[in-house]
C-alpha cells in the first residue's frame, strides 16, 4: 500500500483517523492507540504478510532487552554493557541475515572460487529503518534516557506508519511524549490543514516530478549500452534529482501524515542541494540517518576526541558503515568510502584557514554529490563505469535540428545527430532538468512552506489543485518510493 496510491489516501487514511480520533473523543485513549498500532501493523502486512511475524519478534525482543537497560540500575556497569552489546548484536545479526548474506557469500565464492549457493531471501519491507530505530532506544536506554514499561506504547513508537517504512528514523523521548500529551488527543483543524499541505507537497514532488525523471536516468544507466558526453550528463542528473525529489517527498508525506494525528516528527531534509561543503550536504541531507550514524557511530568511536588522525579515522570508518547500510554492494561501499574522503579532505581544507568562494564551494559539492550518487544507482561497476566515462570522455553531440544554427561548433569538435535520444525527448529532458535545478535551488523548501503555511482560501486552492493534479498523475504512473529498497 503506497502512499500515492488511492486505496491509501481515500480509504485507509480517512479511516484511521476517523477512528483514532472518534475513540480518543470517547476517552478511549488505549483503544485508540491499539487501532494505530493494528492499522500500522496492517499497513505493514499489505506487502508481505510473511514477515509480520519478523517485525513482531523484533519488538519483543527489543522491549525486554529495552525494559531490563532501564531497570538494572543497580547491576554492574560491565554488565548492563554486556546486555546492551548482545541486544545490538542480535539487531544487527538479524539485519546482515536478510541483507547481507548473499553479498558476503558471492565475496567468499570470488576469493576461494568456491560454489556456495545463494540464500536468495527477499529483503523484507523497513527492516534496516526499524532496525535502526530500535538499536537507537537501546542505547537510550543504556544511557537512562528513556524509560517505557508499555509495551503498548513501545509498538505505537515501532510500527507508527508514517514513519515505520523509510524514516524519519526517530527516537522514543521525541515521539511518545506527544502521544501522552491531552491537547494532541483532540483534532486539530490547523494541524490538518498543515498536514495535508505537507502530504499533497510530497506527493506533488514524488508523482510529478520524481517519476519524470526516472525513465531517463532508468535508460541511461539500464539500457543504453554507450552515452555520449550530453547523455551521461543527463543520465546522472536525472538520477540525482529523482532521488531528491523521491526520498524527500516520501519524507514529507510521512511528516504530513504524522502531523493529521498531531505528531510531528524530526525533519530529514533541508536543501541539500543548496550545500556549500560536504558537511553541510549531510547536516541536510537525511538527517535523521546522518544523526544516527554521528551519535552512535562516530562517536562512540572517539569522535574527534583522540587526535586529528583517529578523526578522521573515525570519519572514513562511520561513512563505510553508511555505505553499507544503504545497500549490500561494493558500489554502496565505494559510494561511502568517497564521502568518507571528502569529510576528511573538508576537514583538512577546514585547517588551512582558506575561505572558498561561495558559487565554486557549491559547483564543487554539488557535483561531487552528483558523480558520487552514480555509484549508489548503478547496478554494476560497469553500468557505473560507462555513466562517468561518458561524462568525462565522451563526445559532444547536440540534436541535429540545431546544426544550421551552431554549424561553427564542428570546428571544436561538437558533433550533431540525435542529441539524448538514447535516453529520451531532447526538449523535455532540458526543461525537466532547468525546472528541477530552479525548484532545488531557488524556491523555498517544504520546510519553510509549512511554516508560513495559513489556511486561507487562496491557499486552499492552491493545496486542492496540486492533489487533484497529482492524484490524477499516478492513474497512469505508480512506483514504489525508492528508499523501500534498502
Amino acid at each position: 500500500m503506497l502512499f500515492n496510491s488511492y486505496i491509501f489516501i481515500f480509504g485507509f487514511l480517512p479511516i484511521v483517523l476517523f477512528g483514532y480520533f472518534f475513540l480518543n473523543h470517547k476517552k478511549l485513549t488505549s483503544p485508540a492507540k491499539i487501532l494505530l498500532v493494528l492499522a500500522s501493523l496492517f499497513y505493514y502486512s499489505w506487502w508481505n504478510v510473511i514477515y509480520l511475524p519478523l517485525i513482531l519478534v523484533s519488538m519483543f525482543f527489543n522491549y525486554f532487552v529495552g525494559n531490563k537497560l532501564s531497570q538494572e540500575t543497580q547491576s554492574t556497569g560491565k554488565s548492563k554493557k554486556s546486555l546492551l552489546t548482545f541486544g545490538v548484536v542480535c539487531n544487527l545479526s538479524l539485519l546482515g541475515y536478510f541483507k547481507y548474506v548473499d553479498f558476503f557469500i558471492s565475496n567468499i565464492n570470488a576469493v576461494f572460487s568456491s560454489a556456495i549457493p545463494f540464500l536468495e531471501l527477499a529483503l523484507p519491507l523497513a527492516i534496516s529503518f526499524f532496525t535502526f530505530q530500535q538499536i537507537a532506544y537501546l542505547v537510550d536506554s543504556y544511557r537512562g534516557e528513556t524509560k517505557e514499561y508499555d509495551f503498548l506504547n513501545y509498538s505505537l513508537f515501532v510500527t507508527f506508519f508514517p514513519q515505520l517504512i523509510a524514516g524519519p528514523i526517530v527516537h522514543h523521548k521525541e515521539m511518545m511524549p506527544q502521544f501522552a500529551n491531552a491537547e494532541n488527543k483532540t483534532f486539530s483543524h490547523d494541524n490538518f490543514a498543515a498536514g495535508f499541505y505537507l502530504f499533497t507537497l510530497g506527493l506533488f514532488k514524488k508523482v510529478v516530478i520524481a517519476d519524470s525523471f526516472a525513465p531517463w536516468a532508468n535508460a541511461g544507466f539500464d539500457t543504453a549500452e554507450t552515452l555520449n558526453f550530453l547523455e551521461a550528463w543527463a543520465t546522472s542528473l536525472s538520477w540525482t534529482f529523482q532521488l531528491y525529489f523521491d526520498f524527500s517527498g516520501y519524507t514529507d508525506m510521512a511528516l504530513g501524515i504524522a502531523l493529521l494525528f498531531n505528531i510531528r516528527l524530526p525533519l530529514n531534509f533541508n536543501s541539500p542541494y543548496k550545500a556549500l561543503n560536504i558537511q553541510d550536504f549531510w547536516r541536510r541531507w537525511h538527517m535523521t540517518l546522518s544523526r544516527f550514524l554521528r551519535d552512535y557511530i562516530y562517536i562512540p568511536l572517539g569522535g574527534n576526541r583522540k587526535g586529528e588522525f583517529k578523526t578522521l579515522n573515525n570519519l572514513m570508518i562511520t561513512f563505510l558503515i553508511g555505505g553499507l547500510w544503504h545497500g549490500a554492494g561494493w558500489t554502496f561501499i565505494f559510494w561511502g568510502f568517497l564521502h568518507g574522503i571528502a569529510l576528511v579532505i573538508h576537514r583538512l581544507w577546514g585547517k588551512l584557514g582558506i575561505k572558498m568562494n561561495n558559487i565554486l564551494a557549491w559547483f564543487i559539492t554539488f557535483n561531487f554529490a552528483n558523480i558520487a550518487w552514480v555509484f549508489f544507482r548503478a547496478l554494476s561497476w560497469e553500468d557505473a563505469i560507462k555513466v562517468l566515462r561518458g561524462m568525462f570522455t565522451g563526445s559532444v553531440e547536440l540534436p541535429a535540428e540545431l546544426a544550421n544554427k551552431l554549424s561553427f561548433l564542428s570546428n571544436y569538435g561538437v558533433e550533431f545527430g540525435a542529441g539524448l535520444q538514447k535516453i529520451g525527448p531532447n526538449k523535455e529532458i532540458v526543461i525537466g532538468l532547468i525546472l528541477a535545478f530552479i525548484i532545488a535551488l531557488a524556491l523555498n523548501n517544504t520546510n519553510k512552506l509549512v511554516e508560513k503555511f495559513k489556511p486561507k482560501r487562496r491557499n486552499l486552492l492552491l493545496v486542492a489543485v496540486l492533489f487533484v493534479y497529482a492524484v490524477v498523475a499516478f492513474l497512469t504512473v505508480k512506483s514504489d518510493f525508492l528508499y523501500f529498497d534498502f
